[in-house]
Formats: C-alpha cells, structure tokens, sequence
C-alpha cells in the first residue's frame, strides 16, 4: 500500500508559487461555501513521524479564515478525559455546522499504538477498528464531511529527516514527545497502520495517502485534495426533513384494541399512603449509602426519564435527588434544542454532559426524543430516525463499556390519567406554568406516540441498557417502582 507514496515526487519551487495563490483562493472561496451550506467538516491529519504534518496544519490556518477553523491534538488522555468513555474527547470537539475541524490526531491514534505495543490483540484492534466505522459512517449520515490524511514517508528518508531535525534546535524545541519512541518502530508502525486504513478505507470516508518526501508537493496535494472534497460534498443533494404533517386527531379509545407492549402493563397497581412512606424512606437512605459507595469506588452513573406529558417524571426526580448529595449528581433537563445544539449532531449534546468518575447524571428527556417528538413531529426524516436505533444502541454501549450504570425509565399513565392531571393543573395556581398548548397537542397525537413508544422499547431495550416501564397512574407506586429499580442497578454495579 505504502509503495505509492514512496515515489519520489516532487515540485519545484517555481511551479509551487504559481499554483499556490489560485489554490488558496479556490480554498477560501469553498470554506465560504461550506458556511453558506452549513456542512460541518472533519480533517483528519495522522501518518508517519516526521513527515511534517504540523507544517501542514500551520499551512491550513495561513489558507482558511482562521475563525472558521480550529485544531486539536489528541495525546495523551487528560485526566478528565480519563474518566468519560473514550469517544467523549472527540465528541467534544466536534465543529458546528460549516466550520472545520483538524484533527491532529484522532480516533485512530491509540488503537494504533495499542497494537503496536502489544496492549491489546488483533481481534480487539478489528472490534475498534469496527467501531470507528460505524462512528464515522454515524457522522457522515449526520451531515459531516470526513477528510482523512495520512502522511507517508520512507523509513530511509525519516531517519534523514529526524537527524536532520536534530540538527536544527528550532525545529527539535517543536517536535512531538512521541518522534523518537515511534520511530524505532517503523516497520511495525508500518503494519499496523497499513491494517487500520485498510479496514476503514470506506467510500463514504476514504484514506487519502499524500508522499511527504517534498514539501511543496505534499501542501499542494493537501490543498487540492480538500478543494476536491468540499466541492464533492458541496455537489450533493441533501435529503431535507420533510414538514410536521397535520393529521386528524385520533380517536383515544381506539387504543383499546392496540397492541403495544405499554397495553400490557397494569396501571390499576396502587400504594398506600403510609406504605409509601415507609418504602420511601428506607429506599432513599440505601440510594444515599449507594451513591457514596459509588463515588468512593468511581462508579458512575446515567438515569434518563421519559413518559407521557404529566406522567410524574419530576416528581421521581426529586424523590431520588433528595436522597443524593447534591454535589454527587446533576440533572439535565432536555428541552427544544438550542442554536448552538442545532448545529451539531444530535447526540452531541448528551455525550458532553457525561458525569465524571464518581458522580451521576439524570436526564430529564434525552436522546431518545430523536425516535419520539422528531419522529411523531417530523423534525427527522423516517431514515434519520429508524438508523437512530442503532446510533442509540452503540452509544449505550459504549457507556457501559466504560463502566456507567445506565438506567431508563418510561412512565406510563391511561389518557384518563393524563386528562386528569392536565385539567388539575390548568386549576391549581401554582401548577398552571405546567400546562401548555403544546402538551394539548401532543394528546391528540397519542396513538402516533404510543407506536414510537412500542418501537422505541422493542429496538433499544437491551441487556446493558433495559428499559423499566412504570405503571405511573398512582404516583405514590410509581415512585417507589423506580426507586427500588435504581437502587438494584446501582447495588449490582457495586457488587
């Protein structure tokens, strides 16, 4: 593979500066187009040691508008970095729509070395090799452009190179920690990474080998390999979401003949008042014992709430968070998406708010409301939606991988219920910022909810992440049918 970077091409000093200003302009005029177009683009800069990629980074910031621009080296984990699932570094630094982002350094850096080294196996390189794929590919279809480089140099002529470099106590006083390590393991540097980019050499995310013998040949093969993406890119014709469609409200007490897994729970289960107490009472001081213990031994944990409007979902919050140290957890409550939301990926916004070791965080709604407002509003194409299932999943998993006890919960109340609970708080005075217009529209869509709901269930309750469907008629009952739910998932994590 590596044979065709190693041709010896070059360009001449005369020929780079008459071709140099009309790629720069061409460039310019694409990352306008990019923002224009609101495509977020991803460039991946990795390859041999030596073969001046942070010349060409540099080179990047000179060609572009630098406000619209922005890179970050991935080295060595940071300790904050350390206790959230690895891809929590790289989701954080994820551009807007229509900027770029360099990344110096990536997704593929440490399982490279991993192997190289000897710190996991083939067949564990090949599971995360499988990873950044469908990782990339979850990207793409969320609308980015992925640029992957790798810089290329012979092992006869890195070792020119880094002796030269040296020499030169400039350019010694900037190369990377990792040069000289890395260097000596040429050959199986060689292999391993011939591997990698084989596997994730996609047609969607392509590997673009770029010889770094000459400078000035490898800039200009920079350049106008992003010049040819972007236009690629900007050439397609997007899918755009279709428009909410108006449909006539349903008859509610057709759900009766409905099969769906929520028809199958018991909503008539209740609690007595004093029962409630005593339940109550002993469960939160074993969630108060267990949420220390998790700390103490760095277990972390993310509970996320969803049910029907006025299903009780605060009012179980509040019953867990009062038995928690309030510096042990955070609760994050889902709303419509913000500017700076919109223009990342979906998932963006969850993955940033993981709690660090220890601790734990409760969404409020989450990103499950990609497969239930979007879908039922028309916010996200049925393609968008239906592939979410499996972004879902592997996000999910990717938690608990690292350790994270996911909990979720769906609070289920009868259309009576909710009927009830929306006309009490449209009565009491210190309930009525409860109810809006909008909670009157999402009844009259029920039907439509309750199948998102059942494909919800049926498509991202797994072994690793169950869902707990909460017969919620009762709040006194539901409350504890929670309560008793978390505190298992984090007593068995413990265990």
């Amino acid at each position: 593979m590596f044979e065709a970077a190693e041709l010896g091409r070059r360009v001449s000093k005369k020929k780079f500066q008459a071709l140099e200003p009309e790629l720069h302009t061409k460039l310019l005029e694409a990352q306008r187009s990019l923002s224009k177009a609101e495509v977020p683009v991803i460039v991946i800069v990795s390859g041999v040691e030596g073969a001046g990629k942070g010349d060409v980074v540099g080179l990047l910031h000179r060609w572009l508008d630098t406000r619209g621009i922005q890179t970050h080296a991935f080295w060595d984990e940071t300790g904050e970095e350390a206790e959230r699932p690895r891809y929590w570094r790289f989701w954080r630094c994820m551009p807007p729509q229509g900027t770029i982002a360099v990344m110096f350094g990536s997704w593929y850096t440490k399982p490279i070395i991993d192997r190289v080294f000897k710190r996991c196996t083939a067949f564990e390189l090949s599971q995360e090799l499988a990873r950044i794929r469908d990782f990339e590919r979850l990207l793409i279809d969320g609308g980015a452009l992925i640029i992957k480089l790798w810089f290329h140099l012979s092992k006869q002529t890195q070792r020119k190179r880094l002796q030269a470099d040296a020499k030169d106590r400039a350019r010694s006083a900037h190369t990377s920690p990792t040069v000289e390590k890395f260097s000596k393991r040429y050959d199986r540097f060689a292999e391993v990474s011939e591997r990698a980019i084989r596997e994730t050499d996609t047609g969607h995310a392509p590997w673009h080998l770029v010889e770094a013998t000459d400078h000035r040949y490898r800039d200009l093969t920079v350049g106008r390999t992003l010049l040819s993406a972007i236009r690629a890119r900007l050439q397609q014709q997007l899918p755009v979401a279709a428009p909410p469609r108006v449909t006539e409200a349903p008859n509610l007490a057709k759900l009766d003949t409905a099969v769906t897994i929520l028809n199958r729970v018991d909503l008539t289960r209740t609690l007595t008042e004093t029962r409630y107490r005593q339940r109550l009472s002993r469960l939160q001081k074993a969630i108060r014992s267990l949420a220390w213990q998790a700390f103490e031994r760095g277990v972390v944990s993310v509970a996320v709430f969803e049910g029907w409007d006025a299903s009780g979902k605060g009012g179980v919050i509040r019953r867990i968070t009062r038995a928690i140290d309030p510096r042990l957890y955070r609760v994050i409550s889902v709303a419509a998406p913000t500017d700076e939301e919109r223009a990342q990926h979906y998932l963006w916004r969850f993955w940033r708010h993981l709690p660090r070791k220890g601790h734990m965080t409760l969404y409020d709604r989450s990103w499950y409301g990609r497969v239930l407002v979007e879908r039922v509003e028309g916010f996200a194409t049925e393609e968008a939606w239906k592939r979410s299932y499996r972004e879902i999943n592997d996000f999910e998993d990717q938690l608990t991988q690292h350790g994270i006890v996911v909990a979720k919960f769906w609070l289920h109340v009868s259309p009576d219920e909710q009927l009830a609970r929306f006309k009490e708080r449209e009565q009491t005075p210190w309930k009525q910022h409860k109810i809006t217009d909008e909670d009157w529209r999402n009844r009259e869509k029920w039907d439509a909810y309750e199948r998102a709901v059942n494909d919800m269930i049926t498509h991202t309750s797994t072994g690793y992440a169950p869902w707990t469907i909460v017969a919620g008629n009762d709040k006194r009952f539901a409350r504890i049918q929670v309560l008793e739910s978390f505190r298992e998932r984090l007593a068995s994590a413990l265990k």
